[in-house]
């Protein structure tokens, strides 16, 4: 009897901690990221061979902190690229580094046009360190990828044994490899030993069901986020901003997306940009508040700042009418 040929998964590799080497294995932070090649990190995992026929392609190999928006058009491109062109495979497997990964997988939850996995895998201490988790997390990823069961979920964030959706991923503490959280909301699923377990999926809309396709987007227009704080100099900041060419900024506001006098006036000065209320704190909705709607202020529902800044930007680029944006920010 001949078995059936093991699924096909392509790993594109970016770079970031999962692929940094430091001079000695008990160094944790003080090490090169982006030093090792993909090929090199699949090699060292004999056990994916056990679970997929892997090609790895090296799109980059930089720290996270390096990424750009025009780095994210190319992958998303090369993800649609790859499930177009290569229908055999079962998904896509994305090494990269931690810092910036929710932001990524939340562009491509957005962006990417079809409905088989894209999984985005880190870690949280280099390859050359001792008991690092990037091989596991690797093979983690790997399994996410040819589950069927993983179909339709958009871009998924997995590390230390959890799948987190793109929309809530979140990186929550600076070192600990337990690191990514999805919020108030929780994980979709867990990989252990037995299977691939989902309990959960999106409930927003993405990839297949999602409106902006690059394809039709020349330029995306620049979007800032500015925090809040006690006696921002939120007034200097959003002149200085607007000056400068920025279309949009969302606030990382207090509470639930409250402004203060001085940024309401901010606001109401600057009739030509749009503005997006998000907030610093880390669970809980920004919703419609009269005096901010009044202003024409956009409530960002349960989005980060970064992510709703992702959002802005692909929503500006085909509309700037006030109440399409409401729109895009409700069902996103």
């Amino acid at each position: 009897m001949t078995s059936e040929p093991l699924p096909r998964v392509v790993v594109l590799a970016t770079g970031g901690t999962i692929a940094g080497r430091a001079a000695s294995s008990l160094n944790l932070s003080g090490y090169q990221a982006g030093a090792v090649a993909g090929s090199e990190l699949v090699d060292a995992v004999p056990e994916l061979r056990e679970l997929a026929r892997i090609r790895v392609e090296q799109f980059g190999n930089v720290a996270s902190t390096n990424l750009t928006v025009g780095m994210w058009r190319t992958l998303a491109d090369r993800i649609d690229a790859i499930f177009a062109t290569e229908p055999d495979v079962a998904g896509v497997v994305i090494t990269h580094g931690t810092s910036t990964i929710e932001e990524t997988a939340y562009f491509l939850h957005l962006t990417v046009r079809h409905e088989r996995p894209v999984v985005l895998v880190g870690s949280m201490r280099p390859s050359s360190a001792l008991s690092a988790d990037g091989p596991l997390n690797l093979v983690n990823a790997v399994r996410v990828a040819t589950c069927a069961q993983s179909r339709g979920r958009g871009a998924l964030v997995v590390l230390n044994d959890e799948i987190n959706g793109a929309r809530e991923a979140t990186k929550s503490n600076t070192y600990r490899v337990e690191t990514f959280r999805s919020g108030e909301l929780g994980f979709l699923g867990y990989i252990d030993d037995d299977k691939v377990a989902y309990y959960r999926r999106p409930e927003k809309r993405h990839t297949v069901d999602s409106e902006f396709d690059l394809a039709a987007i020349a330029d995306l227009p620049k979007v800032e986020i500015l925090y809040g704080y006690v006696d921002a100099a939120t007034p200097l900041l959003v002149a200085a901003l607007r000056q400068a060419g920025v279309r949009g900024i969302v606030f990382a506001a207090l509470g639930a997306g409250m402004l203060s006098d001085n940024e309401k006036a901010a606001v109401k000065a600057s009739p030509d940009m749009v503005f997006v209320r998000s907030t610093r704190v880390a669970n809980g909705r920004v919703i419609a508040h009269g005096p901010h709607d009044d202003l024409g202020l956009i409530p960002a529902d349960n989005l980060s700042p970064q992510k709703a800044r992702i959002l802005l930007m692909l929503a500006l680029a085909r509309s700037a009418e006030a109440s399409e944006l409401r729109r895009v920010f409700a069902e996103y």
